[in-house]
């Protein structure tokens, strides 16, 4: 593990003591798990970004096979 510092604000301070306290966690457990919940909830956001930027992508072209006919053919249709 690598060491940081951050600032917080004095009710930030305070909150996260008295939830240490409550959970019998030390804050530095609390601060790395609100940093792994942001970091997951950061990439599921871009990955529906990206998804969503994709999304059409190739509406346009007209080169393509019918992929509907091809499902049917599949029997996936």
């Amino acid at each position: 593990m690598l060491r940081t510092q951050l600032y917080l604000t004095p009710e930030e301070r305070q909150e996260l003591s008295a939830l240490s306290r409550a959970t019998g966690r030390k804050r530095s457990e609390l601060v790395r798990e609100a940093v792994d919940r942001l970091i997951a909830g950061s990439r599921r956001e871009r990955r529906q970004q990206v998804l969503t930027r994709a999304a059409g992508l190739w509406s346009t072209r007209q080169d393509l096979p019918d992929f509907s006919q091809l499902r049917r053919e599949w029997g996936r249709g």
